[in-house]
């Protein structure tokens, strides 16, 4: 499988997820609702960390395909992608907040603040679309350059 393609199988698989995050945002009311529900809060908290795992995923892959410098952490994933142009720096300090937040899903998990994965869910999804549009928009002025 050639590197676009599996950065195409990532971003699609990125989209599935925003497209669920989306549904539940939009049948989401209130604050409480969210928190009450159990179920949803597990399966946001899921979805929300697959999808900085996929923009992870493709940002890697970029990377190593291109031969740019080797990140540090996850949050130096976003920046090596700043760096060389690929995603804005407008965009850089949420996609870092994202992987700060994907290390406190994975890490620390029993610190999971309700209101900032409700405020994720009701106001950052647009960050992953960014960040789609970003790579897409990469992909296509530079191929398998």
């Amino acid at each position: 499988m050639e590197a676009n393609d599996i950065i195409l199988e990532r971003l699609t698989f990125l989209r599935n997820e925003v497209d669920y995050l989306k549904h539940e945002r939009d049948r989401l009311r209130l604050f409480k609702d969210y928190v009450d529900n159990v179920r949803l809060k597990r399966a946001v908290e899921r979805s929300l960390q697959i999808s900085v795992e996929a923009c992870l995923d493709i940002g890697r892959r970029i990377i190593a395909v291109k031969g740019f410098r080797y990140p540090e952490d996850n949050k130096d994933v976003f920046q090596v992608l700043s760096a060389e142009g690929i995603i804005s720096s407008e965009v850089l300090p949420a996609l870092t907040d994202m992987a700060r937040f994907r290390n406190l899903i994975v890490h620390d998990y029993a610190r999971i603040d309700d209101a900032r994965v409700y405020s994720i869910l009701k106001k950052h999804l647009t960050n992953f679309d960014t960040f789609a549009r970003s790579v897409v928009g990469y992909i296509e002025r530079k191929g398998d350059q």
